[in-house]
């Protein structure tokens, strides 16, 4: 099992304690004061004095609600109430020297570790330790902590645990109201969603995070017949009521399946077969799209519903993997080719795209004009931002009524492991964006953009269809 040591700081009432016990000399001369402070001593004497007890006035009494399990905290009100507004008036309205405190199991096993932190500003945690310590800190509203919790579990959503913790850390923010820790949470999910499928968590994950996900297109996965597949192992283990099931199903996006993977599941599916009537009018559609040509389809449908978008496809398909050694060194390109769209219609073409990748790209609005000469200054200078130009080799009549847009996923190391960290997505460039690998700073050798000096990418073409002028009948 995993611990981490975090060291928190900031908290105005550990400084007054510093102020009250800091050994501190301080001499004046005309040049100037010297300061000599000792404030790992006072930590350690802080912690004494929480664990011996000398000078306590109050005593916490922690108890579960089951009552099977009573702790006994020794402590000091000044201490309490310099750190928690809630200790404070809990201190000021008691009755005797004791403090009794209810609280969950888990929050229960915690407690101690929790006290320590008001006396030195330090705690030590394991993964399982994260949710109780910040449901403590919030009920207390100890803020340094509840914050540095929050930051502890955004930095270590990566890492592995055999039956996951991402999906209940997201569970437990959304419920506790941190929303930026339950959009990290969210965020990963999504642009990792590949190996979460795969993983233990997947069939412990709620209804209400399951539609959440099946409903965004920014997910990342090998294709959707990977989800519909991950969905239907989540039914048959959770056995949802019949309305959940029906949404979930609806949710997926069959269009963007070829067609014999759609005979396939029909005959095959036992989830399927039994709500087949749930979802039968977007099995047509699919049906129906994959029959005629898209330009064709959007002259009657509006091709513009969820059903015909694609999401974020690892397959070779649909984009390419990009490995650039050196990113900072000089401009690079690769080609690769993607099938024109997902319908039948279009297996059978291609398109080559042509990408340009450059360290130090100048953004448009800084690129100097043209010189008296007529000749056009270097784009690509000193102190430039990255930048990726991704064109198709060749123009086609079949491109019409389709906009093609470039989504880059960007990867870094984060716990030993290599995951998605950014999405950009744009029609031609990422200076469409503007902050492409803006927080990157390749230029640190230690950065977790950086595996052995590389950069690694993976660019994917999303062909996204126009309605047309209505043909009436």
């Amino acid at each position: 099992m995993y611990t981490t040591r975090v060291v928190i700081h900031g908290s105005a009432a550990v400084h007054v304690v510093f102020c009250l016990c800091l050994l501190k000399v301080e001499a004046t001369q005309d040049a100037g004061s010297d300061t000599i402070s000792h404030p790992l001593t006072l930590v350690q004497r802080l912690e004494s004095l929480l664990i011996q007890g000398n000078g306590s006035d109050v005593s916490l009494r922690v108890e579960t609600p089951s009552a099977d399990e009573v702790k006994v905290i020794q402590a000091h009100s000044l201490v309490l109430s310099l750190q928690s507004p809630v200790f404070q008036e809990m201190l000021l309205s008691r009755n005797g020297s004791t403090l009794e405190l209810r609280e969950s199991s888990d929050c229960a096993a915690v407690f101690d570790r929790f006290i320590r932190y008001l006396y030195c500003g330090e705690i030590s945690l394991h993964l399982d330790q994260a949710t109780p310590l910040h449901k403590l800190a919030t009920k207390y509203q100890v803020q340094s902590l509840q914050q540095g919790v929050s930051q502890y579990m955004t930095q270590n959503l990566a890492r592995d645990t055999p039956s996951g913790h991402v999906a209940g850390w997201y569970e437990y923010a959304l419920q506790a109201g941190d929303t930026t820790l339950r959009d990290s949470c969210l965020q990963f999910l999504s642009w990792n969603l590949s190996s979460v499928l795969h993983s233990g968590e997947w069939a412990s994950i709620s209804n209400q995070l399951l539609m959440t996900l099946l409903q965004r297109s920014d997910l990342v996965l090998q294709s959707e017949m990977e989800l519909f597949t991950a969905l239907e192992t989540w039914i048959l283990q959770n056995e949802p009521d019949g309305l959940t099931a029906e949404n979930a199903l609806r949710a997926v996006r069959y269009a963007m399946m070829p067609a014999r993977d759609l005979f396939r599941l029909q005959t095959q599916s036992t989830v399927l077969a039994r709500y087949q009537e749930s979802v039968r009018d977007l099995l047509y559609m699919s049906y129906q799209f994959h029959s005629a040509s898209p330009l064709q389809m959007a002259k009657y449908f509006d091709v513009n519903c969820s059903l015909f978008v694609p999401r974020n496809y690892l397959s070779l398909m649909w984009g390419s993997p990009w490995v650039i050694n050196n990113p900072t060194r000089d401009d690079r390109s690769t080609s690769f080719q993607t099938q024109l769209g997902p319908s039948s219609h279009d297996a059978s073409k291609r398109v080559t795209w042509n990408a340009l990748f450059s360290p130090r790209w100048l953004p448009l609005s800084m690129r100097p004009m043209y010189t008296e000469t007529g000749a056009m200054q270097p784009t690509r200078v000193e102190g430039g931002r990255p930048r990726i130009i991704i064109t198709p080799a060749t123009s086609s009549a079949d491109f019409a009524g389709v906009n093609f847009q470039k989504t880059v996923l960007v990867m870094a190391q984060q716990q030993g492991k290599l995951v998605v960290k950014n999405v950009y997505s744009f029609h031609q460039s990422t200076e469409e964006n503007g902050d492409f690998l803006s927080e990157a700073n390749l230029y640190r050798r230690t950065s977790e953009y950086l595996t052995d000096g590389s950069l690694s990418l993976h660019v994917i073409v999303k062909p996204l269809y126009q309605t047309l002028i209505s043909t009436k009948n």
